[in-house]
């Protein structure tokens, strides 16, 4: 199961995608990865790293802090304590 913070980045990058205009398939090949990539990003199905997320934000033309969300998300099974 995917954590909030997880979702979050997922959105923001589907929503940054398609407000460029790019398919699936064509930010994948983009960033050197198989046609099914990002779909599987998106849909929960392959995990991304670091890596991953700089060159989505060099190919949507973003920083990838602007993947992330203002404030820390809690994470279910985090103690600060």
């Amino acid at each position: 199961m995917k954590s909030e913070i997880d979702i979050y980045v997922i959105k923001e990058v589907r929503k940054r995608r398609e407000a460029m205009g790019l398919s699936q398939e064509a930010l994948s090949y983009r960033i050197g990865r198989s046609a099914t990539f990002i779909g599987n990003v998106e849909s929960g199905k392959a995990k991304y790293s670091v890596t991953h997320l700089n060159m989505i934000a060099l190919v949507l033309k973003c920083s990838v802090r602007d993947f992330f969300p203002d404030k820390a998300m809690p994470v279910s099974g985090v103690s600060l304590m």
